[in-house]
């Protein structure tokens, strides 16, 4: 019996091993398309090895109107949008945590509820939200509105990263005589910064992503990000340069890439939350 267990226990895991292996290629087949056709001057659409390396494609597309101007306004746009989502969501989820208060639970599934909206629901009387304070073409309005559609997410996740630090820290510091905002700058932040970097990525790369709200809301091509600007590439008379937009999307998802790497190097990824309890 231990026999017939063992060898079914290999079987299940193969058959496992297998599965996730189809789903690795199922997802590694574009990146490979990218890496070979953005080296290609005669990219084809399906992936194949270079005939000859080149980096024509990235010279034609490193231009500021195609993709340096683009890159430029994402990157202001998400990273403002992180900052205002990542700072909001800390005083909203602090209370959330801390107090026991009357309308709590429905609150927060209120907020659930919300991180589920689509967005093509709500862009209508957005538009003509913007529309009456003219803030149609505006580079701040968008950002703000790229902030508040990732909100919602961003107060749940900071919410459980809080619910994890010991109350008793805080109220060592209240008998101190600190303040409840004190005790959230000086007890809480440092302990729950390695969740608020994991929410501020998660946050820039939900706005970096959209392409729909900059595409609705940006009127003028030199202020939209560098999600719209692979629109243009299929815009020109049914003809697409593949090689360059491989090398255009190489491009694009850098700056995420670089993100995730400084961010997850400088926090880690745990808290020390007791060594904390032991001081």
């Amino acid at each position: 019996m231990p026999a017939i267990t063992s060898a079914r226990r290999r079987s299940a895991s193969a058959v496992v091993h297998l599965v996730l292996g189809l789903v690795a290629l199922a997802f590694l087949a574009p990146l490979l398309w990218l890496v070979t056709a953005a080296f290609d001057a005669d990219a084809p659409l399906s992936a194949r090895v270079p005939t000859s390396l080149t980096f024509d494609n990235f010279a034609q597309v490193l231009t500021w109107e195609t993709s340096i101007g683009p890159l430029w306004n994402g990157l202001l746009m998400c990273g403002g949008a992180a900052v205002v989502a990542v700072s909001a969501a800390v005083l909203c989820a602090y209370p959330l945590s801390r107090y026991q208060l009357r309308f709590k639970r429905p609150f927060l599934y209120t907020v659930l509820f919300a991180s589920g909206l689509p967005m093509t629901a709500v862009m209508v009387p957005v538009y003509s939200m913007f529309v009456q304070f003219e803030l149609i073409d505006s580079m701040f309005g968008t950002t703000l509105f790229l902030a508040s559609s990732t909100l919602p997410i961003a107060i749940w996740m900071t919410k459980n990263f809080m619910d994890g630090v010991p109350i008793s820290l805080e109220e060592a510091a209240w008998v101190d005589g600190a303040s409840g905002m004190q005790a959230l700058r000086s007890i809480v932040l440092p302990l729950v910064l390695p969740g608020t970097g994991v929410v501020a990525i998660f946050t820039f790369i939900t706005a970096w992503g959209n392409f729909f709200v900059p595409f609705v809301l940006l009127l003028d091509p030199a202020k939209q990000p560098a999600a719209v600007g692979v629109f243009t590439f299929f815009g020109q008379g049914g003809l697409i340069a593949y090689g360059q937009l491989a090398a255009y999307s190489i491009l694009y998802t850098a700056p995420v890439i670089v993100l995730y790497l400084v961010v997850s190097r400088s926090l880690g990824g745990a808290f020390n939350l007791a060594g904390a309890m032991k001081n």
